[in-house]
């Protein structure tokens, strides 16, 4: 199994929030990728290549990022021998290619034919969270069907589900829809389903499939990879495995929860999302 962690994003909300910062806190996090933002005692992305890593459940880790920040991530990579850094060749927001067509090019670049795991960069999760536990589930979806994937959902507020991709399932834990930020009064359901997907080897052709029916739409229809997600839901069978919650670092104050909750309240920084 492989890991493609997504970060080719350029934080537009977060530096913003940096730069419009009178306090002179946070000068030091302008310019800063957000993967590589400092979390507790290491960056953000390093608490994934950790889990993975100790979790023994992937042999190599690829990060996507862009030609702004693929210098940074380089330099962050030496520290691990599993990971390998890729390009999409972009310079600003304006360009950027998309969660969809990064995760593709990862895929055709290291010329992936195995299950993958694809990541959001910017995204952590809540202590019950357990990579063993989640990858021994997909494991049995897959005794029953070599083509299924798996996806992750947690309960959200009824305000925010105009926030996220919001997943309806059916009793069996089957994704039958994943409606993108809809008014609460357009589903019943408050399952938000964070960047955290594992793709079947078998799903793998369906990214090429994807880009194509959408290669002359705006970069709002291909840029979200929920998006793919949805539209994967009609073709492969996708289950749903519940966790508790997530850290979503969008923007500073939500930064900061993050950084302070993992300096001050995290139990066990050594099995953490293992």
């Amino acid at each position: 199994m492989k890991a493609v962690i997504l970060a080719a994003g350029y934080g537009t909300r977060l530096q913003r929030d940096v730069l419009a910062d009178s306090s002179g806190r946070y000068a030091h996090l302008a310019g800063v990728a957000k993967p590589l933002l400092p979390v507790g005692r290491c960056a953000l992305v390093s608490h994934w290549v950790n889990a993975l890593t100790a979790s023994g459940c992937v042999d190599c880790v690829y990060v996507v990022t862009n030609a702004l920040y693929c210098a940074a991530f380089e330099e962050w990579a030496k520290q691990f021998p599993n990971v390998k850094i890729i390009s999409d060749g972009t310079r600003s927001n304006e360009e950027r290619l998309g969660a969809v067509a990064c995760l593709q090019l990862a895929v055709k670049h290291f010329q992936i034919e195995d299950h993958v795991i694809a990541i959001g960069g910017d995204t952590l999760f809540k202590e019950d969270f357990s990579l063993t536990q989640v990858i021994k589930r997909f494991h049995e979806l897959q005794a029953k069907s070599e083509d299924s994937c798996q996806v992750l959902s947690y309960q959200c507020k009824e305000e925010e589900t105009r926030k996220y991709g919001i997943l309806e399932v059916d009793e069996e834990s089957r994704a039958l829809r994943m409606k993108e930020k809809p008014l609460p009064t357009e589903t019943t359901s408050r399952r938000a389903c964070p960047c955290y997907y594992m793709f079947s080897k078998n799903s793998l052709p369906l990214l090429d499939a994807f880009l194509e029916e959408k290669k002359n739409a705006p970069i709002e229809e291909k840029d979200a990879p929920g998006i793919f997600v949805s539209w994967i839901i009609s073709r492969k069978p996708v289950y749903v495995y519940p966790i508790s919650g997530r850290f979503d670092v969008g923007n500073l104050p939500s930064y900061t929860e993050c950084d302070l909750y993992f300096k001050e309240k995290l139990q066990n920084i050594e099995s953490y999302m293992v």
